[in-house]
């Protein structure tokens, strides 16, 4: 776990609740497993993301071991407001890993929302969304042990196809200190289906913390229309920032002033290859040809990758 000091500033995390009390939507860059590390954070936010979140971290691996809080989690003074997003099933677990990050990050999220097998296998993730108590004791444990009041403590949930377990669930998280949820609006079982914004308007109705949208937003226009139809105080796209970081500013595509902005990002954070080139393929998927596809996507060195961009697009 390190802050990598871009020059000599040494910024205190900002506390991101205070994003909420604007009237502007908070628009937010999701945790995504391999993407939303420290270097595509710093590019989202040079385009109009208010607040990211880290990929999420299983906490009990994280206390344990230095070698994971290394390759777990890094920062930046650019890197603020951050939220940390953990993998939680036992309380006092969950407060010593919010220990560890909060004098670097401005919050913590209890991931209630992961549908993978081996998350829920091992008690993470969606499956926590059937527990409110124990929900509830993980939020109440954090807001005891961590001193700094402004440090926020947010939950990320999927929805029941009972939305009234929802509410309850969400009701007894803000009645135990939550900062604000953010409601991924589809079933545990559900991948591709539409989202139930209906639902997550429910849930806004019936809760006074702020409540943040998330769910196939792939537009500016998009995440509009979401927080008209749901009341949403914030809108959390994935996918959509992926395929177009430059999203939340407007474009409805990645401009090459972006593409070239991760190229520089990239290169002074040493990001890996494979992520630098991946992170490549998603932003040139709607500004390609099926035939620059073929040629692009099986460069393998980040010199190959800046030559191609070079001799394709002047940069």
């Amino acid at each position: 776990m390190h802050l990598q000091q871009t020059d000599d500033r040494i910024s205190l995390p900002q506390n991101p609740t205070d994003l909420f009390d604007s009237t502007n939507i908070v628009k937010i860059c999701a945790p995504m497993v391999r993407y939303s590390k420290l270097s595509f954070r710093n590019l989202v936010r040079k385009y109009g993301c208010d607040l990211c979140y880290t990929p999420m971290i299983v906490a009990a691996d994280f206390i344990k071991s230095a070698k994971a809080r290394d390759s777990e989690f890094t920062t930046n003074h650019e890197d603020q407001p951050l939220v940390v997003q953990f993998a939680a099933k036992d309380a006092h677990v969950l407060a010593d890993a919010a220990l560890l990050v909060c004098p670097f990050a401005g919050g913590i999220d209890l991931n209630c929302g992961c549908p993978q097998r081996w998350a829920m296998s091992e008690g993470y993730g969606a499956c926590l969304i059937n527990q409110p108590q124990l929900v509830s004791d993980m939020v109440k444990q954090v807001r005891s042990r961590v001193e700094n009041q402004k440090f926020a403590v947010s939950i990320k949930i999927r929805i029941h196809a009972d939305i009234t377990k929802t509410v309850d669930l969400c009701q007894k998280a803000e009645a135990a200190g939550v900062s604000w949820i953010t409601v991924h609006g589809r079933l545990t079982e559900e991948r591709h289906q539409p989202v139930h914004y209906d639902a997550i308007k429910v849930i806004k109705d019936s809760l006074s913390v702020p409540i943040v949208a998330n769910g196939d937003i792939r537009s500016l226009k998009e995440a509009e229309t979401v927080h008209q139809i749901t009341g949403a105080d914030g809108i959390m796209a994935a996918r959509g920032l992926l395929a177009n970081p430059a999203m939340f500013a407007g474009y409805e595509e990645t401009p090459m002033s972006c593409i070239k902005d991760w190229v520089d990002i990239a290169l002074e954070h040493g990001t890996p290859y494979t992520c630098f080139h991946h992170h490549l393929m998603y932003m040139m998927e709607k500004i390609t040809s099926k035939q620059e596809k073929r040629v692009f996507n099986v460069l393998s060195s980040t010199s190959a990758v800046i030559e191609y961009l070079r001799d394709s697009y002047a940069m």
